[in-house]
């Protein structure tokens, strides 16, 4: 049976632990240092707590070592923050650099990061052999592609689900350091994909204007998870360590419910990776969340309209059209003609609209049925479309209605000698703990249905993070002894702390460490700043090969003076934006 494993991204420990609690069967954080996000660094404290909660469930805690290291001193730094790690509990560490695939004493699996541009069996069977236990595969493939790596390598493969879209394969951009000075590979992306560029042609003639051209929709893959899991992949990732709880929230718990319902619908096939499950909450909707619009990207191996170049930025849900604009002093007043009947407003609700400038957002102030207070923004106007990028209303409901997860618990009734009763209390990854009650100093019940009845009732119950779902009779008796309901719940309550006390059992990941002589890898000088499956030519209506258009001849971005050269391969479906 396959175990199915839904990472979440976690900027922090109270995001991690909301991850879990909504259903996450490991999350992935960064540390002090190293972490390919610059602004999400975590204490190795709080990593600790972090693993200790995770834990309590049989989830994972991964740790993103990512960035490429620039000497031995930051070797050095690394290999002690992964000790420091390791023994504060981290179950493995997603690594970019291949060097420290090579770090003697360090016994938890190493991933190969999705910044090793892994996108060929080529590629997958290298990492591999440097010990990597699980490969983190890029955004771009198809899934046949994902399926000949799964069927090629004997380690895990993971791919990202859900969540924002780097234009450029992973792992191989160097347009942020190049008009920034800021790395990608060293966690410190300026995001110029989501930047704004002119597009003119050997001529200097501007054939798109200010318009983010190298801009990505967001992935939303939970329609595939059956597809991908029949592919090979068991670790389906979620976008987002900048991201804040609300998001992870949201966008958590409507995938976890995805692969329940998977792993219901094929029984003795597959399996979540970690224990316990959420039995309350709030209904998720990942639409009320960020996103810049959804797209599936090339999983069919089929190019489509990817592009946000209108909206790099969160749009949100669409409500509908400005029907009007009452303005005075610094106020404005607008009615909403709605996209739907059952549209309702909240005060504070947050919404946007593209204007001139791009996606201009403002606050509701006061929202009264279809009318919406707040202070003037002169450039929206009646007949703008308006979207709605935080409801208050749900995030209301997701802080009123928390989820909480607990793992299920099976309790059996047995006679024993003399009247006594044996019960046997065991949780759903087979820890046990049972007690024996001594018949000889019990007093059989007057009422045994009644009885019997009783205890049903007080077992059944919470305690800790577990709860108990079946009590039933392994070998029933027609003497059933008297027990106070109080009795009863200590009795649950002391079952349930032994288990407690013993290791909650989970999938291991495999690994397999190989000796290699391997030193950081230096990159020279680069003209080629990014490739990409993306292609500005397809999206614009351009494309001679698949769209039959004229050939345009040499095409170039232009930003604030700069010009950076475009690259066609055709024969491979991809671009490559330049250095000149």
């Amino acid at each position: 049976m396959t175990a199915l494993e839904l990472l979440a991204p976690a900027r922090n420990k109270d995001i991690g632990i909301a991850a879990i609690d909504c259903g996450a069967d490991a999350v992935y954080i960064g540390g002090p240092a190293f972490g390919a996000r610059k602004a999400a660094g975590n204490s190795i404290s709080d990593i600790a707590q972090l693993c200790s909660y995770a834990h309590k469930f049989g989830a994972r805690i991964f740790l993103t070592v990512n960035t490429l290291l620039q000497d031995d001193g930051e070797l050095q730094s690394a290999r002690c923050m992964m000790f420091e790690a390791q023994d504060a509990g981290v179950d493995a560490f997603i690594i970019q650099d291949p060097v420290l695939m090579d770090t003697p004493g360090i016994h938890v699996p190493l991933h190969a990061s999705t910044q090793c541009a892994i996108r060929d069996l080529q590629t997958a069977r290298y990492y591999e052999s440097l010990g990597a236990g699980r490969i983190v595969l890029e955004r771009e493939l198809s899934l046949q592609q994902v399926r000949e790596i799964a069927a090629g390598v004997a380690c895990e493969i993971e791919c990202f689900v859900h969540g924002a879209l780097c234009v450029c394969y992973s792992g191989d951009c160097y347009l942020s350091e190049h008009v920034a000075g800021r790395s990608a590979n060293r966690g410190e992306c300026a995001q110029p994909c989501r930047s704004r560029y002119d597009l003119v042609d050997a001529q200097g003639r501007v054939l798109v204007s200010d318009k983010a051209l190298l801009s990505l929709k967001d992935l939303n893959l939970i329609d595939r998870l059956k597809d991908m899991a029949d592919a090979g992949v068991c670790s389906f990732k979620i976008e987002g360590r900048l991201k804040n709880s609300s998001y992870v929230r949201n966008v958590v718990r409507q995938y976890s419910l995805a692969l329940d319902a998977l792993v219901a619908a094929a029984p003795g096939m597959y399996r979540r990776a970690s224990l316990g499950r959420v039995s309350e909450g709030f209904s998720p909707a990942v639409d009320k969340t960020f996103n810049r619009g959804y797209t599936q990207l090339y999983i069919d191996g089929r190019r489509g309209r990817w592009s946000s170049m209108d909206a790099p930025k969160a749009m949100g849900e669409l409500i509908g059209r400005v029907e009007a604009i009452k303005r005075g002093g610094r106020e404005m007043t607008l009615k909403i003609d709605p996209a739907y009947k059952s549209l309702t407003l909240a005060n504070g609700d947050g919404f946007c609209f593209v204007d001139g400038a791009g996606i201009t957002g403002f606050r509701g102030d006061v929202c009264q049925g279809l009318s919406i207070s707040a202070k003037d923004i002169s450039s929206l106007k009646a007949g703008d479309v308006l979207y709605r990028n935080i409801s208050m209303a749900f995030e209301r409901r997701m802080d009123a209605e928390p989820c909480r997860r607990e793992i299920q618990v099976g309790v059996e009734l047995a006679a024993a000698p003399s009247g006594g009763l044996d019960i046997t209390a065991r949780s759903e990854d087979g820890r046990t703990a049972s007690i024996r009650l001594d018949g000889s100093t019990l007093q059989a019940a007057k009422d045994p249905e009644r009885m019997l009845q009783t205890l049903v009732s007080q077992l059944s119950k919470r305690h800790l993070h577990y709860k108990v779902m079946e009590v039933k009779w392994a070998q029933a008796s027609d003497t059933i002894p008297f027990l106070p309901a109080s009795a009863i719940n200590a009795l649950r309550r002391s079952l349930i702390d032994e288990i407690d006390r013993q290791t909650p059992v989970a999938p291991p990941l495999r690994q397999g460490h190989r000796d290699r002589d391997v030193s950081i890898a230096e990159r020279g000088p680069v003209t080629e700043l990014m490739r990409t499956r993306y292609c500005i030519k397809y999206e614009l209506g351009l494309c001679s090969k698949l769209q039959g258009h004229a050939p345009t001849g040499p095409l170039y971005l232009i930003n604030n003076g700069r010009r950076l050269a475009l690259s066609f391969d055709c024969s491979s479906c991809e671009m490559a934006v330049l250095s000149e």
